[in-house]
């Protein structure tokens, strides 16, 4: 149970399914398995760059990726670095823990993964199952703060692409989650009120927080079953919950 008192699944906040028009999706963690695809990716780069050579442990590679990938973009999500830091200075710092400092290795480390990793295909359990149920129910938009160049990849990687009407990015509204402008801007596209439309994404910050500043209702995506104080419409632990809520 979360610390407002909400179990993952229930319905903080009823409200007939009827009365919405059409579903904001996060896309990574929510849709796309980021953190499988990520993986793939990794071990694939450690083993095509010969990093143990370097003295670098594929586990220790994961991880210091996931912990300091998390970082910098807790830090983009609060306005403290741009995607231009993302890019150059993660696998700077992956690197740097290993005292491996070569900067032609993490700009080619970085320039494979970020156009490798899209290329995966896994999606978190039932996403293509619940966005199946979903379409001619709603119209669907994803709403990301990912790179603009490579939301269409993963989208099409993961075969899901021919379910949204739109793909709204950071750059392409030029605001970000959870600025409230990226919100309105994905309104205005689809031509909807707040009132119209709810927003399903697994981040406290910017997905329902986001949504929040924007008025707009939200489901929040929490199969890790953290606990959490934010007031949420709903909360579930697995796509499939969608059912009972739209």
């Amino acid at each position: 149970m979360s610390q407002n008192g909400v179990k993952p699944g229930s319905k903080a906040v009823k409200k007939s399914a009827h009365q919405y028009k059409s579903i904001f999706f996060d896309l990574d963690h929510t849709l796309w398995d980021y953190e499988c695809n990520s993986r793939e990716t990794l071990s694939e780069l450690h083993t095509a760059f010969d990093l143990s050579r370097h003295g670098i442990p594929l586990d220790e590679f994961h991880s210091h990726f996931k912990t300091i990938n998390f970082h910098l973009w807790q830090l983009y999500d609060r306005g403290l670095a741009d995607h231009k830091t993302i890019r150059e200075e993660r696998f700077k710092q992956v690197l740097g823990q290993f005292n491996v400092y070569d900067e032609r290795l993490s700009g080619d480390l970085s320039f494979e993964y970020l156009h490798g990793c899209p290329k995966k295909c896994t999606l978190v359990p039932h996403a293509r199952e619940i966005l199946e149920y979903l379409t001619g129910k709603y119209s669907l938009t994803v709403v990301t703060n990912g790179f603009e160049e490579i939301q269409s990849v993963k989208l099409l990687s993961g075969k899901i692409s021919h379910y949204f009407d739109h793909v709204i990015t950071s750059q392409k509204a030029g605001s970000k989650k959870p600025e409230r402008g990226i919100f309105d801007y994905a309104l205005s596209v689809n031509n909807l009120c707040c009132h119209d439309v709810i927003m399903i994404g697994d981040n406290l910050l910017t997905d329902i927080a986001g949504a929040r500043n924007a008025a707009i209702d939200c489901v929040f995506y929490n199969p890790e079953s953290i606990t959490h104080s934010e007031a949420v419409n709903h909360e579930i632990r697995c796509l499939s919950e969608l059912q009972n809520i739209l």
